[in-house]
């Protein structure tokens, strides 16, 4: 699967985000070693610390389906004029699974990027 596939599938995904206070919907994309795909969407909350990123969405299913192992992770915000890249807690919960995580973010799906894990978050741990 390319780069460009896995964002329009995360754009996809952002339709399905619960966004009533920000406005910012947010679709994520995660490729499993085993070549499935998982899709999530923000889901947001009146109580804020409750809301669930997309990112996290993604790897929560794909976790409670057996996977432990990723390949890449597409997030896209469409609309928003700008990449949309994981939060620090995402990005501390995907470590979790590896460092080597390709990480793929952009304004469209003609403007992307892909980095690390491991270089959006210096010294991430696992226990």
């Amino acid at each position: 699967m390319t780069d460009i596939e896995l964002y329009e599938m995360a754009e996809g995904a952002s339709e399905g985000a619960y966004a009533p206070y920000s406005g910012y919907r947010v679709g994520a994309a995660l490729l499993a070693a085993d070549g499935t795909v998982y899709t999530g969407a923000n889901v947001e909350n009146s109580s804020y610390g409750a809301t669930i990123c997309a990112e996290r969405t993604a790897a929560v299913k794909a976790v409670t389906e057996g996977k432990r192992e990723f390949e890449a992770l597409a997030v896209a915000a469409p609309g928003t004029g700008g990449p949309a890249w994981p939060c620090g807690i995402c990005r501390q919960f995907l470590f979790e699974f590896g460092g080597d995580l390709r990480v793929i973010c952009g304004a469209d799906a003609e403007h992307i990027e892909a980095v690390t894990l491991d270089g959006l978050l210096a010294h991430g741990f696992r226990l």
